[in-house]
């Protein structure tokens, strides 16, 4: 298909048609081989007449048992893979996160309203409710879960051992929770770079902000 006058690859269904989410959006890569994925609008993308249908590879076969240990954080298929962001209108300011939860075939969206704070708070609290909506979806004992974020802030304070000056009673109390779900791993994502559930988190985030003032 053609997003912007750019030919593009897009998943569809059985009938020809792309496959949508619940917000009508389609998935949607630059490149065939392309680890990243757009969430565009149908009303965006043009079907183009000589477009080339290419059948999905076929789902790897399962190990045989005893065939040797996972990787501890395992393929991210096979993972819960949570997208958080935290917003702060000014800094300090008003404050609200954002959390997309994504775990065999079901999707899981929260927003909330934080009151007063900073970004760095926005984004540790944000990760601390990812971790909690991901356990409520009760996984198999060491499935992993995957959080992805664009705070680097945060991955460093919470999984580096970087030294923080303020928010050591948060950080500390989001680092046992993270102690209590040894399957959790922080993945750095690009912010604001066209990724559409950070995009979405952020999306939420401000939301919430708007609504809880």
């Amino acid at each position: 298909m053609k997003f912007k006058g750019e030919a593009v690859w897009v998943r569809m269904g059985s009938s020809g048609k792309p496959v949508l989410d619940s917000y009508g959006r389609a998935e949607m890569k630059y490149r065939q081989d392309d680890t990243r994925v757009y969430r565009p609008s149908a009303v965006n993308l043009i079907p183009v007449a000589d477009g080339e249908i290419v059948a999905d590879d076929p789902p790897p076969r399962a190990a045989p048992a005893g065939a040797g240990k996972k990787d501890h954080d395992g393929p991210v298929g096979n993972a819960v893979n949570v997208w958080t962001d935290g917003a702060c209108s000014g800094n300090p300011g008003p404050m609200g996160i954002g959390v997309v939860v994504l775990a065999d075939g079901k999707r899981l969206e929260r927003g909330e309203y934080l009151g007063l704070g900073t970004n760095n708070i926005a984004e540790l609290v944000a990760i601390e409710r990812g971790v909690q909506l991901a356990s409520e979806l009760k996984p198999a004992p060491g499935r992993p879960i995957r959080i992805h974020t664009d705070s680097g802030y945060s991955i460093g304070v919470l999984s580096k051992g970087w030294k923080a000056k303020a928010n050591q009673e948060l950080i500390a109390r989001v680092r046992r929770l993270m102690a209590d779900h040894p399957q959790v791993r922080l993945v750095k994502v690009a912010g604001h770079a066209g990724v559409p559930e950070n995009e979405r988190c952020d999306e939420l985030a401000r939301t919430a902000i708007l609504r809880g003032r």
